[in-house]
C-alpha cells in the first residue's frame, strides 16, 4: 500500500508547476522511438532521483559533494543539449564522437552487426535530469524524506523514493505519447518543425538557467497547485488513517492510569481518561524551536483561554526535534516565557507521537465528547475553521457557543509570516540534514575546521568563517569571531542557536547588507545588530519594514562557545 501511494503521489506531479524544470528536458524525447530512448531516459531520471533523494534524507559530508558536483556536471551537460537543439552544428560536432564509436562497435559486430547508442545518450540524459528534478515536497514526499531523517538509509526507503520518481516518469510518459501525435504533424512541414526544435533549445536553456539559480525552488514551489497538495493528503488519510485517538486508550486502560503514553508531565499529574470524560479535547504536537508550531502558539492559547468553562481541554504534546529541547528544564523555561497555561505532556520517546501515527510539527487534532477523532490539521493557518471545528463539538456536547472567532495579536517569532515574499526555505546547518553550503572545499563533518566565506553566493547558499565543528546536528564555534553568512529573501529570518554546556552567554552582532539592521531587527536584537544567547531557543534576528528583497545576512559570535542548529524565515 505505501509503494502505490508513493507512486500515485509521484504520478500527481504532472499536476504541479514543480514538474516544470525538468518538462522541456523530458519533451525532447518527442518522436525517438520509445524502448531506445524514451524509456531510458525516464529511468535513468528515475533512478537518479532516487538515488540522490535517499542520499539527501541522511546527507554526510561525501554526500553533500558528491550531489553538489553531480548537479554541476548535469546542468553543463542539458545546457550542452540545449544549445545543440539550437545550433545543428554544434549538434553534429558533439556527435561525432558517438558516431565514430557506434562505427566501430559495428565493425566489432560483424558486417551486419547494429549498434544504436540511443539507450545510453538518452539514459545520460535521464540521469542529469533526475539530478536536477527537485519536485514540491508534498505530503507523501515529506513524509518518505522524514523517515529516511529519523530511521536512517534503508532498501525501503529508496524503492519508496523510486516508486515515487516512477509515478511522474509514467505522468510524464503519458504527455510524450500527446506530444508525439502533435509532432508528427509538425514533421509534415519543415516549416514548422525546425521553430519547434529550436524552441525546445530555449526551453531547455531557460529551464538550466532557472535551476541553476535556485527558481526550481524558491519560485515554482510556490506556486504549486495548492489541489495537489489537498489530494495528496486524501490519499494519506486512506492509506494511512489516524490513530483512533483517545476512546481507544481510554478503554485499553483503566481510568487511574495515564490517557496519554507519555511518560512524564510538565509540573502536573498525568491527565486520565476519568479527569477529560465528557470533554472536547484539543492536542496540540509542538517543539519550542519550530517556527511554524510558534506562529500557531497564539491561537492554540486563546482557544484554551476563551473556552476553557466551556468544556474544552487543550493538550500540548511538546516532541523533541533537536537533543536540547529534551530537557524538561529548558521546555519548562519555555512554557512559561511563552505563556503556555495548559497541560504540557513531554514526548521524548515519541510515544504519543507515534499513539497519533502522527507526521508532522505542528499538528492539531479535535476529539469530541465521546473520544472520537473528528478531525486533524498538519502545519500552521487555517485558524477560522479550527475554531469552528472546536465549536461544533462543543455544540454537539451540549454547550451553547456564540459565533465569531478569537481576535489573536502576536508579536516577535509569533507573528504571521509574510508567505507573499517568502522565498527561502528552512536551512540546517548540521551535516545530516544540511542543504546550500557554499564555504569553498565543502563540509568536514564531525572535526574541527577552518572554513572561508563564499564570495558570490546565490540565493539560499550559506557558509562559515573561522574554525567550527559540523556535527550531524549543529555547528559549534570554536572561536571568537567566527561567522556565519546567508543571502535569503523574506521579511523575516531566524536562526536557531544555543551556548555549549556551562558557557557564560554568548554576544554576537548581525549586519545586513554589511550594515547594522537598524529598523529591519528582529526581536532579539537592537537596531545596531547586538544581542546575547542565553538559553538554546530559536532567535528573531531579522524582521524587514520595508520592500523585501534578496539580502546578505551576517551573525559574528563575538564570544566562543556556540551551537547553530537552522535558518527558519516568514
Amino acid at each position: 500500500m505505501t509503494f502505490a501511494l508513493a507512486y500515485l503521489a509521484g504520478v500527481l506531479t504532472i499536476a504541479s508547476s514543480c514538474i516544470l524544470p525538468v518538462l522541456p528536458f523530458v519533451l525532447t524525447r518527442v518522436g525517438q522511438p520509445f524502448r531506445s530512448s524514451t524509456l531510458p531516459m525516464l529511468l535513468g531520471m528515475a533512478l537518479a532521483f532516487a538515488a540522490v533523494a535517499s542520499l539527501a534524507a541522511v546527507a554526510g559530508n561525501w554526500a553533500i559533494a558528491l550531489n553538489s558536483h553531480g548537479r554541476s556536471v548535469a546542468l553543463g551537460l542539458v545546457a550542452l543539449f540545449g544549445l545543440a537543439l539550437l545550433f545543428p552544428a554544434l549538434a553534429t560536432r558533439l556527435a561525432a564522437p558517438l558516431t565514430r564509436l557506434g562505427e566501430k562497435l559495428t565493425r566489432v559486430a560483424g558486417a551486419d552487426g547494429r549498434t544504436d547508442l540511443r539507450p545510453a545518450s538518452s539514459a545520460l540524459l535521464g540521469v542529469a535530469t533526475g539530478l536536477l528534478w527537485t519536485p514540491c515536497a508534498g505530503p507523501v514526499l515529506g513524509l518518505i524524506l522524514a523517515g529516511a531523517a529519523l530511521g536512517g538509509p534503508s532498501l525501503a526507503t529508496a524503492l519508496l523514493l523510486f516508486a515515487y520518481a516512477a509515478g511522474a516518469a509514467t505522468a510524464l510518459a503519458a504527455v510524450l505519447l500527446l506530444g508525439n501525435r502533435l509532432l508528427s504533424r509538425a514533421r509534415r512541414s519543415a516549416a514548422l518543425f525546425e521553430p519547434l526544435r529550436r524552441g525546445l533549445g530555449l526551453a531547455v536553456l531557460a529551464s538550466t538557467i532557472a535551476i541553476a539559480f535556485g527558481f526550481d525552488t524558491s519560485v515554482l514551489t510556490r506556486l504549486s497547485a495548492p489541489a495537489t497538495t489537498a489530494i495528496e493528503q486524501r490519499l494519506l488519510d486512506i492509506a494511512m488513517p489516524a490513530a483512533p485517538g483517545l476512546v481507544t486508550t481510554a478503554q485499553a486502560q483503566p481510568a487511574s492510569k495515564p490517557l496519554f503514553s507519555a511518560r512524564q508531565w510538565l509540573d502536573r499529574e498525568p491527565l486520565t481518561a476519568e479527569s477529560v470524560r465528557g470533554k472536547v479535547v484539543l492536542v496540540n504536537f509542538w517543539t519550542y524551536s519550530c517556527i511554524n508550531c510558534l506562529r500557531t502558539l497564539p491561537y492554540v492559547r486563546a482557544w484554551a483561554e476563551k473556552y476553557r468553562d466551556r468544556g474544552l481541554v487543550v493538550v500540548g504534546v511538546h516532541t523533541p526535534e533537536f537533543a536540547f529541547e529534551k530537557d524538561p528544564a529548558n521546555v519548562r523555561k519555555a512554557v512559561a516565557a511563552l505563556g503556555v497555561t495548559y497541560p504540557v505532556a513531554i514526548d521524548n520517546d515519541y510515544a504519543v507521537w507515534r499513539a497519533f501515527n502522527n507526521r508532522a510539527w505542528p499538528a492539531r487534532y479535535f476529539i469530541d465528547a465521546q473520544g472520537r477523532t473528528r478531525h486533524h490539521e498538519f502545519g500552521e493557518g487555517d485558524y477560522a475553521a479550527s475554531e469552528r471545528m472546536i465549536q461544533l463539538l462543543l455544540t454537539e456536547a451540549g454547550d451553547k457557543i456564540e459565533p465569531g472567532v478569537a481576535k489573536v495579536t502576536a508579536e516577535g517569532a509569533q507573528g504571521a509570516p509574510d508567505f507573499a515574499n517568502l522565498r527561502s526555505p528552512e536551512t540546517y546547518l548540521g551535516h545530516a540534514r544540511s542543504n546550500g553550503f557554499a564555504s569553498p572545499g565543502g563540509i568536514r563533518a564531525d572535526a574541527p575546521a577552518s572554513y572561508e566565506a563564499a564570495t558570490s553566493p546565490r540565493l539560499n547558499q550559506w557558509s562559515l568563517t573561522g574554525t567550527w565543528s559540523v556535527s550531524g546536528e549543529f555547528a559549534a564555534a570554536q572561536q571568537a569571531g567566527s561567522r556565519i553568512n546567508h543571502r535569503f529573501h523574506a521579511r523575516d529570518l531566524h536562526l536557531v542557536i544555543g551556548r555549549l554546556p556551562g558557557s557564560p552567554p554568548v554576544r554576537f552582532r548581525v549586519t545586513i547588507d554589511g550594515a547594522a539592521p537598524g529598523s529591519a531587527h528582529g526581536a532579539d536584537i537592537d537596531a545596531d545588530g547586538y544581542g546575547t544567547i542565553g538559553d538554546e531557543r530559536l532567535y528573531q534576528l531579522v524582521r524587514q519594514d520595508g520592500p523585501v528583497k534578496a539580502r546578505d545576512f551576517s551573525i559574528e559570535f563575538l564570544d566562543p562557545g556556540v551551537r547553530a542548529y537552522a535558518f527558519t524565515f516568514g
